[in-house]
C-alpha cells in the first residue's frame, strides 16, 4: 500500500531511434514515471501519444508495467514522439522531431480537480504553446511541490519562457552546461557552490540539485546546506543515455518519502549508477528495483 503524496508526472513520451538500428522507448518524464511505478508509486503519468503503431506499443507498455493510462491523451492528428539519437565522440546528441502527440497535451481533455502531492515536469513539452497552456491549468490547481527538471535541448527552449516556471518550482534539477546558462550574471566564475547559492536565491527554490558527469552530483536547500556525492571510481558505464531521469527518479521518490537531502542525494547517484552499466534509459527486469527498494526501506 502506497500512503505517500501522489506524484504528477507531466510531458512527453517518444520513442528513440538509435544509430544501430535500435528503437528505444524515451522521453525524461516517462523514463521517470517508469522507475517510480517500479519502486512502487503509481505515478500520474499526463502525456499525449499518437493514434499509430508506437503508440499503441507505449499503451502496451504501460499496461504490462501496471502504469496508470488515465492522464495518456490519444492523438489522431499528430505521432507519437520520436528522437534520432546521434553518438558523437561517445555523448548523445538529439534531434527531437516536432510537431509531436506531446506537444498537444489537450486542456479540454484533462481533470478539472485540484491536485495534491508532487507535480513534476521537463521543459521539452512545453516548447508548444498548447502543451504548454495544459501544464499552466494543471499547475493553476495544484496544491503541493512543484519539480522542473530542466533539458536545453537547442533549439527548444526560450529563456523568457522558462524563467517564470523556475520561479513557480520548489525543486529544481539540471546539470552543470545549464546551470551555467541560466544561472544570474556575474556568479559564472564563482565557483559551483556560490552559483547555486545565487540561483537558489534568485528563484527562490527549496532545493537545487545539479549534476556533473562522472564527478557526481550537488544540492543546495534553503537551510544553506551544500551536498556533493561522488559515484564510486568502480561504476562500470556501458550506456549514459537515461542516467539523469534514473537521478531525478530517487530525488521525487525521497521528497515523497521525506528522505532528508543527503540520504536522497546518495541513493539518486547509486541508482544512476547501476542504471548506467546496462544498455537502454529503463529496465524490465523488477528485481534490478527490488534490490534498492530493499536496501532503502
Amino acid at each position: 500500500m502506497n500512503n505517500n503524496p501522489l506524484i504528477h508526472i507531466f510531458g512527453e513520451v517518444l520513442i528513440d531511434h538509435f544509430p544501430d538500428g535500435n528503437d528505444v522507448l524515451g522521453g525524461a518524464p516517462f523514463n521517470v514515471a517508469w522507475h517510480l511505478q517500479a519502486f512502487g508509486q503509481a505515478p500520474r503519468f499526463i502525456s499525449r501519444i499518437g493514434d499509430d503503431l508506437p503508440g499503441h506499443e507505449i499503451a502496451t507498455l504501460m499496461d504490462t508495467w501496471g502504469m496508470n493510462r488515465d492522464a495518456v491523451q490519444k492523438d489522431c492528428k499528430h505521432p507519437t514522439g520520436s528522437v534520432r539519437v546521434i553518438i558523437e565522440d561517445g555523448e548523445p546528441h538529439y534531434d527531437i522531431v516536432a510537431d509531436s502527440a506531446y506537444d498537444f497535451i489537450d486542456t479540454v481533455l484533462l481533470e478539472k480537480k485540484a491536485t495534491a502531492g508532487i507535480l513534476y515536469h521537463g521543459s521539452l513539452a512545453i516548447r508548444n504553446p498548447v502543451s504548454r497552456a495544459a501544464l499552466q491549468v494543471i499547475k493553476a490547481s495544484h496544491q503541493g511541490k512543484v519539480f522542473i527538471d530542466i533539458n536545453l535541448r537547442q533549439p527548444w527552449w526560450e529563456r523568457e519562457i522558462l524563467i517564470p516556471l523556475l520561479h513557480d518550482a520548489d525543486w529544481v534539477k539540471l546539470n552543470e552546461l545549464e546551470l551555467a546558462t541560466l544561472c544570474p550574471e556575474g556568479f559564472k566564475d564563482l565557483g559551483l557552490e556560490k552559483i547555486m547559492q545565487a540561483f537558489c536565491a534568485q528563484f527562490n527554490l527549496e532545493t537545487l540539485v545539479v549534476t556533473c558527469g562522472e564527478k557526481g552530483a550537488a544540492a543546495y536547500d534553503k537551510q544553506l546546506h551544500f551536498i556533493t556525492v561522488k559515484p564510486p571510481a568502480s561504476t562500470q558505464v556501458i550506456d549514459t543515455v537515461g542516467a539523469g531521469d534514473a537521478f531525478a527518479s530517487v530525488l521525487l521518490l525521497g521528497l515523497s518519502k521525506q528522505w532528508p537531502v543527503e540520504v536522497t542525494l546518495d541513493r539518486a547517484q547509486a541508482f544512476a549508477c547501476a542504471l548506467v552499466g546496462r544498455r537502454g534509459a529503463t529496465v524490465t527486469d523488477k528485481e534490478f528495483y527490488q534490490l534498492f527498494s530493499e536496501q532503502w526501506h
